[in-house]
Parts: structure tokens; C-alpha cells; sequence
């Protein structure tokens, strides 16, 4: 999935092979795109649930998902909920996984550093800091643990190959799979470093809130939250445009961590990249404004295959089998 200014898209590689693309407004320019941490708020919570519905949507447009058996939970919702059956699953899902999220992000380590604190009386500064680096630790396990699944590893695979395409047009380069394998697979803009951006930026506005209570606390952390996400939001955005040293140095542990969220993909998967990214970006009159000399030998390339595909229709110097 690629999001451009005004139109976002989902390119995706079918069964037989050929690539499909669907499109749909960005819906840019609303009044929140120009005020600092609410959009943020906003871009967050509309790239969930767009990241979700891409996921859904290219299951079914795949074909691969035909070729499974449904199983017995699968024949007893369509049986007993009919349509509705994959709109009431959604919902569970999704609810399972905010369950999931709370609780091992917001619950499990307040918890541990709380009954830990009780023991060591430490400072509430010192137990925040505990608690930070506890959900850290789970975060990059929990991340560990997911590439061991096959099917997230090439999930993976595709998230690199996302991001070697958005290089390699930033580079100056023209926008082809073997042009993109040149570049790396780490980007600044990531959403895994905001996510670790994020779980730091939440380690100094927690540090404000109380540890009488473990409830109270997961609650006013639900509370903050947003504020913790528009300001993860507004780092993320001066990382990915700023060539700042100390804002390098910031970025370096988001990259770090893409090790694990990215891996090498295969110039198929490039392909797919590149379709997504040309569905809402025009990259080559990117190139032509900002790297003039690569823009203009590929416009002359193009030329030439437009003049070479006019004699083919006139017949001057043109040959083919029938």
C-alpha cells in the first residue's frame, strides 16, 4: 500500500500472476493536516484502519485464500451468521487484538514494575524508566517472534521492497526492480521506528502520572495516549525530511529495529512496490524536477520507444513473427 498527496493505493500480485491495483482518495488537505499532534491523532488512527481493510481486501483479491479449506469455526459462522459472519469477526478481532495490545504494552509491565517498587521502594522517576525499557523488551521480543511465522516473513518481505522503492526514486533513480534491490531496506519515516519512537515518547509523559494504583494508571494512559501518538507523529515527520545530526542520530535506533520488520525481497515483490507507487505518484516528473539529467534520458528512452513503436505500425524497419 502506498499513500501519495491526494490518492492512496494497494497493488497486489494474484494468483496468475499479473498485478492488480485499486485506488482511492487520500482525502488531503482537511483543516487537522496543518495543526501539529491532532494530525498526528488522526493519520494514525485512519492508516490502522486502512492498513487493516488493505489486509482484508487483498486476501480476497489474491485467490490464494480460495485454495484453503474452510474449517469447522469458519462452515459454523457462515451457517449461523451468513454475511454478517465476517463483519462480527472483524469486530472480534479487532477487539482481541486492543485487548492483547493493552495488555501486554500498558498492563503487564505497570504491573511488574509496581509489585517490584512495593519490594525496592524505588523513586516513581526510576520505576518509569523500568517500565519503558520493560515494554521495549516485549516489543522487540513480540517482534522476534512473529518473523519465526512464515507468512509475516513475507509480509516482510513486501514491506522491504516498499521501502527500496521509496529510496530509489528519492535517490534519483529510475524506478525498476533491479534499480531498487540497489538500495536499503531502512527508512526514517517507518512505521516501526515511530512505533519505538512512540513507546519512548511515552516513557517521559507517563513519568507523570501516579503508581498508587495499577487501573488508574493503564486508564490515564488510554487517556494520554493520543497526545503520545501526535507527538511521536511530528518526530517521525522531522526525521523524515530533516538531515539534522542530532535528528540522525535520533532515527538511528527506528532503522535499527526495521531489521526485523523488513527483510530482502524478491523483484517480484519490487514490482508490486513500484505499481503501488505509481498509482499515486508520478516519479518520473519527480525525476525531471529534481534530478534533471536522470529525468530527461528517461523521457528521451521513452521517446525512442514511442518512435520505435511507430514504425512498427508503419512498417518501416520493424520485424515480428505472426
Amino acid at each position: 500500500m502506498m499513500k501519495g498527496p491526494h490518492t492512496s493505493a494497494m497493488a497486489i500480485r494474484k494468483q496468475d500472476g499479473s498485478i492488480t491495483v485499486e485506488t482511492w482518495a487520500t482525502g488531503g488537505g482537511k483543516w487537522y493536516s496543518k495543526v501539529p499532534v491532532v494530525r498526528g491523532v488522526v493519520n494514525f488512527i485512519s492508516m490502522l484502519f486502512q492498513g487493516y481493510k488493505c489486509l482484508m481486501r487483498s486476501a480476497e483479491l489474491s485467490g490464494f485464500a480460495e485454495d484453503e479449506e474452510p474449517s469447522k469455526f469458519d462452515k459454523w459462522m457462515d451457517a449461523h451468521l451468513g454475511k454478517g459472519a465476517v463483519w462480527i469477526f472483524n469486530i472480534l478481532v479487532t477487539v482481541f487484538a486492543v485487548l492483547i495490545a493493552v495488555g501486554l504494552f500498558m498492563l503487564l509491565p505497570s504491573a511488574i514494575v509496581k509489585y517490584a517498587g512495593a519490594l525496592t521502594s524505588a523513586p516513581a522517576a526510576v520505576l518509569t524508566l523500568i517500565e519503558g525499557v520493560l515494554k521495549i523488551a516485549i516489543f522487540v521480543l513480540y517482534l522476534f517472534a512473529v518473523t519465526r511465522m512464515s507468512d509475516i516473513h513475507r509480509v516482510f518481505e513486501y514491506h522491504g521492497a516498499e521501502h527500496k522503492t521509496i529510496a530509489c526514486y528519492e535517490a534519483g533513480d529510475e524506478l525498476t526492480p533491479e534499480n531498487a534491490k540497489k538500495y536499503i531496506r531502512f527508512h526514517p519515516r517507518c512505521g516501526t521506528s515511530f512505533l519505538l519512537i512512540v513507546l519512548v515518547v511515552s516513557i517521559l509523559v507517563f513519568s507523570l502520572l501516579t503508581w498508587d494504583s495499577v487501573w488508574m494508571r493503564v486508564g490515564l494512559k488510554l487517556l494520554l495516549l493520543p497526545v503520545v501518538v501526535g507527538i511521536s507523529y511530528e518526530i517521525i515527520r522531522l526525521a523524515g525530511r530533516s538531515e539534522n545530526p542530532i535528528v540522525c542520530a535520533l532515527s538511528k535506533p527506528g532503522m535499527a529495529m526495521q531489521k526485523l520488520t523488513t527483510k530482502e525481497p524478491t523483484p517480484d515483490m519490487a514490482e508490486v512496490a513500484i505499481a503501488a507507487v505509481e498509482a499515486v505518484f508520478d516519479w518520473k516528473a519527480y525525476l525531471l524536477e529534481n534530478f534533471p539529467d536522470a529525468g530527461k534520458e528517461i523521457a528521451q528512452a521513452e521517446l525512442g520507444q514511442t518512435a520505435a513503436s511507430h514504425r512498427c505500425i508503419t512498417g518501416e524497419g520493424c520485424y515480428a513473427d505472426v
